[in-house]
């Protein structure tokens, strides 16, 4: 992020949006924008970008982006898709820039293949041709079946080894999803049943397959879900309400029975309720979260989530990392989830839009809660020998369940040491609980360093330097294998992967939680 001017904050865009003011230039109108024309509009006083086909005029938007001038030029005159959906894509820019939506793209012929090349393609998979002679009135008819037969083709493809099956009794329901995939577990599994409509999506690596119906009949709250880790099969197990034989499971929505791309899918969101919010520093709170009965949910260390929340008319929506209750000291058994709250360790900011309407809730509140996102694999530590954790202020967030989950379940780890930056002693989060865990197991370490501290303050001072990351970033042997995962604000973030790098440190022995 960058600092912005005053008057061009979040709300102050917001009200730009909602005064009347013409942001498109087109005085209401909505065109259709070809190639060509989205790409004379590429400079920071006349900018256009193109999201998902649409077309937006983003140039009275410039000042008030929170990531600067510079990152939407990026994508000045151009499709800016794939970097809006690497940086951001949880931003909701439908809302954020309505008013300045220019209109379409034009779609551009699509070149149709050649009928040699579809009779080269059947007599590849085995299908039998005709020796007869092509004539040109046949070119449209061939290139219609091609286009047909590849799209079957691919859906057989995909749900030949991504399919589901169901069954009933008096009183049950039980949908069976066989994704074939070894190791397959709760993480993996997102299911939301309320109100009639069942949503079950099973991730694999960077895809999900879906089952997404409108159930014949109604259901209980209670959802059970059974999972063959070895052989990858999912039981999603509802209870009847009425002991009825059901005709069908229900009406699919868009998107059922469907395998793609996570990034294509879109995030899904479920209401949660609000139910404690306790003070952890001056400005920082640990809010828990009930998910709604009916919902299957976990989220997997290193993970975020986001939260949404509807200001002044405008969706808004953040990243946040799920924490645990408090860091577990007993390292005999793995944490024990209930698998019913989330947890979130947030900064209040006093000029923050967003962190201030959330410290506004009270106890029964309702926020919108979006699956789990995040690339973090936890065999990254399986096979570390030490885990060095760098974190600035709230960027402690991804570091509790990763230490927990390094301390209880990786034997192979000989030092875990976390060097956490803040500006305060009164800023550190969680210092007493980290303190103890160093003195309850002898891998852990921890380090504080403060840069504006009290001429009491004896330990390290300053900010993430090169210098300072050379001393305490270490391996414990010359040829360990190291693991350095790092999350903070953004210029912090960015200078300790740039130090590390002068260090020596390769990207692949490098994590930088972001999102």
């Amino acid at each position: 992020q960058v600092p912005l001017k005053p008057g061009r904050s979040l709300m102050d865009w917001i009200r730009l949006t909602k005064s009347g003011k013409d942001l498109t230039g087109l005085k209401g109108r909505l065109i259709e924008v070809t190639e060509d024309e989205l790409s004379k509009h590429n400079k920071k006083e006349d900018c256009w970008i193109c999201i998902r086909g649409f077309v937006y005029n983003v140039t009275p938007y410039m000042e008030y982006h929170p990531g600067g001038e510079d990152e939407l030029m990026k994508a000045a005159g151009t499709d800016g898709t794939d970097l809006f959906d690497q940086v951001h894509r949880w931003v909701n820019y439908e809302s954020m820039l309505k008013e300045c939506l220019v209109g379409r793209m034009a779609v551009k012929p699509i070149a149709a293949p050649k009928v040699a090349e579809f009779l080269h393609f059947l007599s590849f998979i085995n299908v039998p041709t005709c020796n007869v002679p092509i004539f040109k009135s046949d070119i449209i008819f061939w290139n219609v079946i091609l286009v047909v037969f590849s799209k079957l083709l691919t859906l057989h493809l995909i749900f030949k080894s991504n399919n589901y099956d169901w069954f009933q009794t008096d009183s049950l329901v039980t949908i069976v999803i066989y994704t074939k995939q070894k190791d397959m577990n709760a993480e993996l599994v997102i299911v939301d049943c309320q109100d009639k409509r069942l949503r079950g999506e099973i991730i694999m690596d960077d895809h999900s397959y879906l089952v997404a119906v409108d159930l014949d009949n109604a259901v209980s709250e209670d959802v059970t879900v059974n999972i063959a880790e070895k052989v990858g099969k999912v039981e999603i197990i509802l209870s009847k309400k009425d002991n009825i034989h059901w005709k069908m499971l229900g009406q699919p929505w868009e998107g059922h029975n469907t395998f793609i791309k996570r990034t294509d899918r879109g995030l899904f969101y479920r209401k949660c309720k609000l139910v404690s919010k306790t003070e952890v520093t001056h400005d920082t709170r640990l809010f828990c979260l009930m998910l709604p009965k009916g919902t299957h949910l976990r989220v997997p260390t290193g993970q975020h989530v986001y939260l949404k929340q509807i200001i002044a008319g405008t969706e808004v929506v953040k990243p946040y990392t799920p924490v645990l209750p408090f860091l577990s000291l007993d390292f005999q058994e793995p944490p024990c989830h209930d698998g019913v709250h989330i947890y979130l360790m947030i900064k209040i900011y006093s000029c923050g839009l967003f962190t201030q309407a959330l410290d506004h809730l009270q106890i029964g509140d309702y926020i919108f809660v979006s699956n789990p996102e995040g690339n973090f694999k936890k065999s990254q530590v399986q096979t570390s020998e030490d885990l060095l954790l760098l974190a600035g202020g709230t960027g402690f967030t991804p570091m509790v369940k990763l230490l927990n989950f390094a301390l209880t379940e990786v034997s192979c780890l000989r030092t875990v040491k976390l060097i956490f930056f803040n500006k305060t002693e009164d800023d550190i989060l969680w210092r007493n609980q980290l303190e103890q865990l160093a003195l309850k197991d002898e891998r852990f370490e921890v380090q504080f360093v403060l840069s504006q501290p009290t001429k009491d303050w004896v330990g390290k001072q300053g900010k993430i330097s090169s210098s300072l990351l050379s001393e305490f970033v270490k391996r414990s042997r010359r040829d360990s294998k190291v693991l350095i995962c790092i999350c903070g604000p953004a210029p912090f973030t960015e200078q300790g992967l740039q130090y590390l790098k002068d260090l020596g440190y390769s990207q692949e022995e490098i994590h930088a939680f972001t999102a």
